[in-house]
């Protein structure tokens, strides 16, 4: 099942686009493209290859022309060779992966180099000491025991259906070496301090050399507080962004940054509601699980992630949640200058979760403790420490990212652990941003959000008794089959509609009666089911294969309306 951006790809210029647009430099050596690949039952490297694997893309994916599933216990290697451009090298070579699902190890003309565990986020290796004149291999070994296991996982799961999504394993996002010198930019920390007029700019650097930004024809050693005046605020409806220079001697790295605040406060009758840039603003928002029929993890090409989040902004969406998947940084940079909010899921892990506790709350109403462990599937504590790691990791990677207005670290009791703890180690590395503790249930009754999730009846708007701020963190679900352009004859959803007049009229009563009622009263988000299709769920608003927008754009943007 082939989107059209599946369809048009070429094996010579995949994913082509410099990964990392908020740490520019110019020095970039895409590896993506035709590697050789083996699956074996040992570590041991293979001596023959099964044959070729189209590079970032899962062998369980059409686009990677291998349709073969890793399976728990087996291992995925990955080989190709390469000739550094002449004049590429100065004193270092990074070489950088966006995300490789699940545990990998990478060796370099037969030198190993420490392996790297998480599926989601990107990480770097030098790999100067390796490198020989000419021709040089790379070789990749992956395991991914996906839920066999307590590590991150997502909503991967071997036994795919329902709301669960077929596995993907090893390299999935763009693979790609840089040069440095000795001294060079490893990280930067940008926080604009809106009420100030300033913004806070602070790097971290390999060597002793102190690194200085460029802002406005001024230059500033860091870490500095750096005056924006007049600035323009970023907003859906103006997302402005100013560039920004940072150099440690010979290095140099293009960045940017946005002007804007977050924060829950009272509205003018007391009312507790997300507000963006010291005003009440309604985050008006859809489910986005960003899966692909032909790349699953992975899409087809920079066009096509572009695409969704136009899309959602078409129709009148100003938010888009990143449902229990960390997307590409180029992402983020389209949702940054197209002008679209994010709350961020952090992907879920942990051991098997069961239905009776995790659904306990829609049943009963009763809310579980999260320190029973067993119960939320967290009994191993080497996985709650690991969890703990690769969330303030995440955190970590995307704060630059002027889009993300939420963080969400647990969704409907998956792998749930001391959530409000989970809150306080978030705001030790960011509080400029919101937190949805424990989206859709088992609320722990700490922090400034009650997040519900309602599928199964009407919802009436009702003030926390905590005096949070009330946000609705899923709802509607409204399916509706469109024949050759479904995954499978599977048809998963919360209420089923055979035309897509049926469809817009059910969703256009979801909102009069629902939705623009509770906001008026003080709800202060909405995140509709969902953008896309997925597998057996019918319920996006454009086709899985990105082909066929169920309702028109103009008319779901008159629909969702809240003013």
């Amino acid at each position: 099942m082939l989107t059209p951006w599946g369809q048009a790809l070429g094996k010579t210029a995949v994913l082509p686009e410099y990964p990392r647009p908020q740490m520019a430099r110019d020095s970039y050596f895409n590896l993506n493209g035709l590697w050789h690949y083996a699956m074996t039952a040992s570590e041991a490297m293979p001596e023959n290859w099964d044959g070729d694997i189209l590079v970032p893309f899962s062998p369980e994916c059409e686009l990677s022309g291998v349709n073969r599933t890793l399976a728990p216990g087996e291992y995925l290697w990955y080989s190709r060779h390469f000739t550094l451009p002449e004049g590429f090298k100065k004193d270092r070579v990074l070489l950088n992966f966006g995300a490789v699902d699940q545990v990998a190890a990478i060796y370099v003309n037969g030198q190993e180099f420490k392996a790297h565990v998480g599926g989601y986020l990107p990480f770097a290796l030098e790999i100067t000491p390796a490198l020989q004149a000419g021709e040089n291999t790379l070789a990749v070994r992956v395991r991914d025991d996906t839920d066999e296991t307590w590590h991150t996982r997502g909503k991967q799961k071997r036994k795919r259906g329902g709301i669960w999504y077929t596995p993907q394993s090893g390299i999935w996002q763009t693979v790609w070496m840089e040069s440095v010198p000795e001294a060079y930019i490893k990280r930067l920390f940008i926080t604009p301090v809106y009420d100030n007029g300033t913004v806070e700019i602070g790097a971290e650097v390999a060597g002793k050399l102190r690194p200085t930004a460029h802002f406005g024809g001024a230059d500033y050693p860091l870490p500095a507080r750096i005056p924006v005046p007049d600035f323009e605020p970023w907003s859906p409806e103006n997302p402005k962004l100013y560039d920004l220079t940072v150099t440690c001697g010979d290095d140099e790295v293009k960045s940017y940054f946005a002007m804007r605040k977050f924060s829950v406060e009272a509205d003018g009758d007391g009312v507790k509601r997300l507000f963006l840039n010291g005003r009440p603003y309604f985050h008006n928002g859809l489910l986005d699980q960003g899966y692909w029929p032909d790349g699953l993890y992975t899409a087809p090409s920079d066009e096509a992630m572009v695409y969704d989040i136009q899309l959602a902004k078409d129709m009148g969406f100003n938010m888009l949640r990143k449902h229990i998947k960390v997307e590409p940084l180029r992402w983020y940079y389209h949702c940054d200058r197209l002008g679209m909010l994010v709350w961020q899921d952090m992907p879920c892990g942990g051991g098997v979760y069961s239905p009776a506790i995790v659904s306990t709350p829609l049943i009963t109403g009763k809310h579980i403790k999260d320190s029973a462990y067993i119960l939320f599937g967290r009994g191993e504590k080497a996985g709650r420490e690991e969890f703990e790691r690769e969330l303030l990791e995440m955190v970590t990677v995307l704060y630059n990212c002027p889009c993300i207005a939420m963080w969400v670290p647990f969704n409907e009791g998956w792998g749930q652990f001391d959530a409000a703890r989970m809150c306080e180690v978030i705001r030790g590395i960011d509080d400029t941003r919101t937190i949805d503790h424990a989206s859709g249930w088992h609320d722990q009754r700490t922090g400034e959000l009650q997040s519900l999730h309602v599928y199964f009846k009407k919802y009436a708007y009702k003030p926390d008794k905590l005096g949070r701020a009330v946000v609705l963190s899923e709802f509607g679900g409204y399916n509706h089959r469109v024949s050759g352009h479904c995954f499978n004859d599977k048809d998963f959803g919360y209420k089923k509609f055979e035309s897509p007049l049926l469809l817009e009229s059910a969703i256009s009563e979801l909102y009069s009666e629902q939705i623009r009622p509770a906001w008026k009263l003080g709800l202060a988000a909405a995140v509709y089911t969902q953008l896309a299709d997925v597998e057996d769920e019918l319920n996006g608003l454009v086709t899985y294969d990105r082909r066929v927008v169920k309702i028109p754009s103009k008319t779901i943007q008159n629909i969702i309306k809240v003013v």
